[in-house]
């Protein structure tokens, strides 16, 4: 697959036969030579963007973890186990991640670029595997309606992976702190004022994504 705009590839990645869903073993054979960034970029759009995605988090969030190990041990090409090959997205869903993404791509590609060669290192791939693993694990958390921001870490490490752009990858960095630390403050407050502070959160975060807040 050859390398163009990050919304060439990534209509490469969910290139699917008209009319068939995708599976991951496709996504990763799509993927081919763009490796680990592109796959995160693909992966975590489901959970990242505010589309209907009821269900990844989960299962992706475990695979996060999978990749996120292979690149802390220097894998050179991504590896998913042979149970999440058959995994499937609906053509129209694979659709409504590209549209939605490339919405976002028109706006940010002009500042992306190579720099701050440090993001091509061992230890900046180990460093961007490590962030990628704990947002994995906040995403399989079961707190309803808040595993989006984790994925959006997810999301932007692998745009600063795949554009090899340091800068944008120690950005994604800092959101992937402030993830943390939000969800510890979450935490706290559901451990000593109540579990239905997740309540409180949820129609919150959906305000936030333009749905209306719960009324059950």
């Amino acid at each position: 697959m050859s390398s163009h705009s990050l919304s060439d590839n990534l209509r490469n990645a969910l290139k699917t036969e008209d009319g068939q869903d995708i599976t991951l073993r496709q996504i990763l054979k799509n993927v081919g030579h763009e490796g680990f960034g592109l796959l995160l970029i693909t992966l975590s759009l489901p959970s990242a963007l505010p589309v209907p995605a009821a269900g990844y988090s989960t299962p992706f969030g475990i695979l996060f973890i999978v990749l996120g190990v292979q690149m802390v041990i220097g894998r050179s090409e991504p590896w998913l186990p042979r149970k999440a090959l058959d995994l499937k997205i609906s053509e129209s869903f694979a659709e409504k991640m590209i549209g939605t993404a490339i919405k976002f791509f028109s706006k940010t590609e002009k500042f992306i670029h190579p720099r701050m060669k440090w993001i091509n290192s061992r230890g900046g791939v180990s460093l961007m595997s490590v962030i990628v693993i704990i947002m994995a694990c906040l995403m399989i958390l079961p707190i309803p309606l808040t595993n989006t921001f984790p994925a959006m870490v997810i999301f932007l490490i692998g745009i600063g992976l795949t554009e090899k752009d340091g800068l944008f990858s120690l950005g994604a960095c800092v959101l992937g702190i402030v993830a943390v630390a939000l969800y510890a403050i979450l935490i706290y407050y559901a451990y000593t004022i109540g579990w239905e502070v997740f309540d409180h959160v949820k129609d919150w975060v959906k305000e936030l994504i333009g749905l209306s807040p719960s009324t059950d």
